[in-house]
């Protein structure tokens, strides 16, 4: 789906964006984002970590 954005989309969707939320508001947006991110990735990896415990107890048993 990204495939087909060029460089044209993505400046109308930052022009989109600074209009929507502001200029002022704009690095609590993006460290919200980030914050999200972050927690997303470590649940992910925890996730990951208790379904191959998980695996390697069945495979044991």
């Amino acid at each position: 789906m990204t495939g087909n954005l060029g460089g044209w989309h993505a400046v109308i969707i930052l022009v989109v964006v600074l209009l929507l939320f502001g200029a002022p508001k704009l690095p609590l947006l993006a460290r919200s984002v980030a914050q999200s991110l972050r927690i997303f990735k470590t649940e992910m990896s925890s996730s990951d970590s208790r379904d191959s415990e998980t695996n390697s107890r069945k495979g044991s048993e």
